[in-house]
Order: C-alpha cells, then sequence, then structure tokens
C-alpha cells in the first residue's frame, strides 16, 4: 500500500484545500446572482449566463489525464488557487466598466476552468496520499471546510456587500467583496505552496498521445458500465428540480414585492443562507449519513427516502412565493427546511454515483466523470430557470418546480441496483 510522502499531518492542508474548492464555485453560482441581480441584470439573463459558466466542472473529467503530464498535483492545486484569486481581483476592476456584465461573465468563465481544475488535482492529492483508512479518516473535514467556504461565499461576504451597498454604494460594495474573494484565494495559494504534498500521480503519462489513450479508455469503459444509460438519467433527473429552484431562489428573495418577490436586503439574503441555510445543511448531511448507516447502505428504499427529502421541501419555497411573508425567521425557516433536505437528500446521489459508477478500471475518473455529470444535471435546468420564471412569474414557478421533482421520483423507483458485491466494469 502506498505510503504518504509527507510528514505533514492531513489537517496542514485538507481545510485550506477544501475551503478553496468552496468558495469560487458558491461565488460563481450563487453570489454573483445576487451581485448581478442589484445592477438591474434579468433573471433571464442571470440564470443562463451564471448556469453556462458552471460547465467546466462538468468538463473536468476530460483534461484530467493530461494533468499527469506535467509538474505535480500539488502544482496545478497551488497555482490554481492563485489564478483564482487574481481574476476575482479583475472582476473586482471590471465593475466600474461601461461594459461589466459581459466583461466579468467571461472572467468568472475562466474562474470556472482555473477552479475545477483545482478540484480534479486536489482529489488526486487526497486519494494518492492517504490511504484508505485515513481517507475515511478525513473525509468530514472536507465537508466541513466545504461548507465552511459556502458560508463565508454565500452568506458572510453577501452579507457584507449589503451593508456595504447602504454606506459606499452598489459598485464600491461589490468591488470591495470580489477584492476580498481575491485576497482569500492568492493567501490559500501562498500557504498550500508551502504546506501541501506532492501527490504524486495515479498513471504516468509521458505524451499527448498517452493522454489521449488513457482519456478514450475511461470513457468507453465509463459507458460500457451495466446499467449505465439508467444511471445517468438517473444523475439529471434527480437534480431537474434543484436546478431550476436553487438558482432562481435568491432573485425571488431580492426582488420587490410588486414584481412577485419578498424584497429582502443583500444582508438578509447573506444571513438566510450563511446562517439559517448552511447550519440545516450540515445537520441534514450528519442524519442522512447515519440513516444510510442504519438502512445498510443504498437500497430501493433508503433511495427513495432520500429523493423525498431532497425534493419535497421545495414546497417551503412555494409557500413563500404564494403567501408572501415578511418575517424573516418564517422565511429562515424556509430557507432551513429546504437547505436540511438538501443535505440530507444529496447524499443519494453521492452513494449511488460511488457504489454503482465509479468501482471498475479507472475509480477515481470515473467518479469524476459521475460527479461532472451531476453537474450538468443542475446545470441545464437552471438554465432555462430565469426564463420560465420571467414568463410566468414567481408563484407559478416555484409550483412549476414541484411539478418537476416527479421526473425525480419516477427515476429513483426505477433505477436498478444491482448488488454491490457484483462484478462491474
Amino acid at each position: 500500500m502506498r505510503q504518504p510522502t509527507t510528514l505533514k499531518s492531513p489537517l496542514f492542508w485538507i481545510p485550506s484545500t477544501w475551503f478553496a474548492m468552496g468558495l469560487p464555485f458558491v461565488a460563481l453560482s450563487t453570489a454573483s446572482a445576487i451581485m448581478y441581480k442589484n445592477f438591474g441584470i434579468s433573471d433571464t439573463s442571470i440564470a443562463f449566463w451564471t448556469s453556462l459558466i458552471m460547465l467546466p466542472w462538468t468538463l473536468k473529467p476530460l483534461w484530467g489525464p493530461f494533468l499527469e503530464m506535467f509538474k505535480t498535483k500539488k502544482y496545478f492545486v497551488y497555482i490554481t488557487q492563485i489564478i483564482t484569486g487574481s481574476i476575482f481581483g479583475l472582476i473586482a476592476i471590471s465593475l466600474h466598466l461601461d461594459h461589466f456584465f459581459s466583461i466579468s461573465i467571461t472572467l468568472m468563465a475562466i474562474i470556472a476552468i482555473s477552479a475545477s481544475t483545482h478540484d480534479t488535482a486536489a482529489d488526486g492529492i487526497y486519494l494518492n496520499e492517504l490511504d484508505p483508512a485515513q481517507q475515511a479518516k478525513y473525509v468530514g473535514w472536507q465537508g466541513a471546510f466545504y461548507n465552511v467556504a459556502k458560508i463565508v461565499s454565500g452568506g458572510l461576504l453577501v452579507y457584507l456587500a449589503g451593508e456595504l451597498e447602504k454606506r459606499y454604494g452598489l459598485i464600491n460594495a461589490w468591488v470591495t467583496v470580489m477584492s476580498f474573494y481575491c485576497i482569500i484565494m492568492v493567501s490559500l495559494g501562498i500557504y498550500n505552496m508551502k504546506m501541501l504534498p506532492e501527490g504524486g500521480v495515479s498513471k504516468q503519462v509521458g505524451t499527448l498521445q498517452e493522454g489521449f489513450d488513457v482519456l478514450k479508455d475511461v470513457i468507453i469503459t465509463f459507458f460500457q458500465k451495466k446499467n449505465i444509460w439508467y444511471g445517468l438519467a438517473f444523475i439529471v433527473f434527480y437534480r431537474f428540480a434543484e436546478g431550476q429552484a436553487i438558482k432562481i431562489t435568491p432573485l425571488f428573495f431580492k426582488a420587490t414585492r410588486a414584481e412577485g418577490g419578498l424584497g429582502l436586503s443583500t444582508s438578509e439574503i447573506g444571513l438566510l443562507y450563511g446562517v439559517f441555510g448552511a447550519a440545516a445543511f450540515v445537520l441534514g448531511s450528519i442524519v442522512a449519513g447515519n440513516f444510510v448507516s442504519k438502512s445498510g447502505g443504498l437500497t430501493r428504499k433508503s433511495l427513495l427516502i432520500l429523493c423525498c427529502f431532497f425534493n419535497l421541501p421545495f414546497a417551503a419555497y412555494a409557500y413563500l412565493a404564494i403567501a408572501l411573508p415578511t418575517n424573516l425567521y418564517v422565511i429562515g425557516s424556509a430557507v432551513a427546511i429546504e437547505y436540511f433536505g438538501y443535505g440530507f437528500g444529496f447524499v443519494g446521489l453521492i452513494l449511488y454515483i460511488m457504489q454503482q459508477m465509479a468501482p471498475g478500471k479507472y475509480k477515481m475518473a470515473h467518479y469524476a466523470f459521475g460527479s461532472g455529470l451531476t453537474n450538468l444535471g443542475f446545470m441545464l435546468p437552471s438554465m432555462i430557470s430565469g426564463f420560465v420564471s420571467d414568463k410566468i412569474g414567481y408563484q407559478y414557478f416555484f409550483i412549476w418546480v414541484l411539478v418537476s421533482t416527479i421526473p425525480a421520483f419516477l427515476i429513483s423507483w426505477l433505477v436498478p441496483l444491482p448488488n454491490l458485491n457484483e462484478e462491474k466494469i
């Protein structure tokens, strides 16, 4: 069994690395949507473009084999952290320009490429440096600091933007916040330059041809897996309702009551996500782990229960859209219900990929393919969500979201769950 190449405790680099995973992802998917809403960009444009730029997280397995050709995984982790931070600095500058939307969205797309490359290399370090017992021991630290990043990115920094908007104006507020993203990411890159282990390589690739050959074999063997098309349908439809709801919800919170929204301030939205949402998500994830463990793993019954928790809480947002409450605790309770369900139900998707799609010759690469495709299942409905909400209004949109949960229940009932000991390609 491979021995770690570093004497440093994993606690010196896992928290900082997984924090660096979560920060830009949430900045692009959530915080940017609130920023553009404040700048007067339409929901249709916000939903489409802030969803499309997430495509690199789906495509990242395609360039994974080529990372083996140059330097080390450590190099790709810290250099992408520094690059990501630097581009956030350019976004801060771009907000003063006339064509800020097109320029900043383009810069965010570059961040997405950098950050998704970072995630692939970081996963490689984790799998190569730690033995299975250590991987199990420290996996909780991964989730914890990824969620801390969500709190900071989608909660604390959004709250800060709201407070700064009141004092220094809209542009200066978001320039400051984007500058904070810059400083944090560059600092993490400098820190991890010293603290990360090398990470090694999972498969030596010396030439472009070898890289293409490995990639070809990874793709072919992935699509040769038993029941793969059921699996792909499961990944896409499990998140069909979520992809629509999560993208529009912060825009609904921000929209005025005359527009059918809740008319919340940026600071209040930051509090909702950073306090109510984050705490509920962590709790849901912990409870789900205990539930699955006591259920004996992923079974038809447990998968359907996980699907219920993942999809039914969207009814809380439908209630908000119909009742339009003004009490922040009522709104926060709805956010907490949805995020608890999200944390609980998302485990079903991860377990399916780990147990049904990843096993085989290229376990790490196939897991990357599966996780990448989960992002596609989120991205595609997110792209159309703004168009739908603009056409039918927030109230009917969230009713439509509930209708959109039906495919998730059908595929959870139909997707094959063969014996986990059964040999897979």
